[in-house]
């Protein structure tokens, strides 16, 4: 049996709900081994998630920004890992893992694989000399002998102007199991009296922008904003019109949002966000700035719509709430994630990159 090794340092919202499925969807026929580092966000209770074929090894010395020390403890780590697992293939998954795997591991042993969830050199909360720093180890590790899969198109752009090997399969979710966590969470019922209301999903730092949706928020005070998730820069959503839910199981943050108008996302950046793909899934009309990864899915005023400023965030969810929700465009989005963006997809394209690379080394070594 072809034997995976998958290390992610990052592991936590979407990077984590991904390799659930992709992990999930392939352990019958692989042996699958995830290598990976917590976080705050990752779930207590995260390897309830996964099939019991799949095996887990936390990397104790994983740290989110660079540190030497224990990234060179990180790296004797994995290489016993990989020692006691002796993988076929390799998948390193976000910037940090990226880094570290390219460098430990030679891909003329392996065949190896890289998904970025977002570089780390278009991150907007760290100096301009750390995102170079991050642009020229990027480009190191591009010359190595691996496959770089962005998780969307733009993200392959960006990708392809600093890999030697690149390719793009989309983030897809589990359409029938969100569906199971929504039919079986407890209702929450919507009020006769209830308010119009605007809610996002995720992690509440730099990224997500939690300063633009507060800002929003304060220009719209007779709109209800929900904010389910948390983080360091919680403070920011001071708004007395945003509730903050904190972090929610999978099933109740989908039951919760069944009640919801409208989802945004005031991103900085992104991959491909998972939280869009299942608002788009539940038919929700989604609003969303205009950065990479959101604009992979989202086309404006077709499945959504596209925002380059507050001003223009304003308008749309004002004119939504005055005027309505329309139905040609929450089933575009729907029929997006039904057609392009769902996990069978996702593992089928997968299983298809991972054969052939395998089947080219095989046929090199004749």
């Amino acid at each position: 049996m072809v034997a995976f090794l998958h290390i992610v340092e990052a592991m936590g919202g979407g990077v984590f709900t991904y390799l659930v499925e992709l992990a999930n969807g392939m352990c019958e026929e692989f042996d699958v081994t995830i290598a990976l580092g917590i976080r705050s966000e990752t779930p207590e209770n995260y390897k309830s998630y996964f099939d019991e074929r799949v095996s887990l090894v936390e990397v104790e010395n994983f740290t989110r920004g660079l540190n030497p020390v224990k990234d060179l403890k990180a790296c004797i780590e994995l290489k016993k890992i990989a020692n006691k697992v002796q993988p076929d293939i390799i998948h390193l998954h976000s910037s940090k893992a990226g880094a570290i795997g390219r460098m430990v591991f030679s891909g003329r042993k392996y065949t190896m694989f890289f998904t970025p969830h977002g570089y780390s050199f278009l991150m907007e909360d760290i100096s301009g000399l750390k995102r170079k720093i991050y642009k020229v180890i990027e480009k190191i590790c591009g010359r190595r002998n691996c496959i770089t899969v962005a998780c969307g198109e733009s993200e392959w752009e960006q990708g392809s102007k600093i890999a030697k090997k690149s390719t793009f399969i989309s983030n897809g979710i589990n359409i029938n199991k969100i569906q199971n966590l929504i039919d079986s969470a407890e209702e929450v019922k919507r009020e006769e009296n209830h308010k119009f209301t605007v809610y996002t999903v995720g992690r509440a730092d730099f990224q997500k922008n939690p300063t633009l949706f507060n800002e929003i928020a304060k220009r719209l005070p007779h709109i209800q904003f929900v904010w389910i998730g948390d983080g360091e820069r919680r403070e920011k959503l001071s708004s007395p019109n945003i509730k903050v839910t904190g972090w929610l199981e999978n099933g109740q943050a989908l039951s919760n949002a069944k009640s919801y108008d409208v989802f945004i996302l005031a991103s900085r950046y992104e991959g491909l966000p998972i939280s869009l793909l299942e608002a788009m899934y539940m038919k929700k009309i989604c609003v969303v700035s205009n950065v990479v990864g959101n604009r992979d899915v989202i086309r404006n005023n077709h499945s959504g719509y596209v925002c380059n400023n507050l001003e223009e965030f304003v308008e749309v969810i004002g004119r939504l709430e005055r005027e309505g929700i329309e139905q040609r465009i929450v089933d575009h989005a729907y029929n997006a994630i039904i057609n392009h963006f769902n996990s069978g997809w996702l593992v089928e394209k997968y299983e298809e990159l991972y054969t052939e690379e395998l089947e080219k080394r095989l046929e090199s070594k004749k």
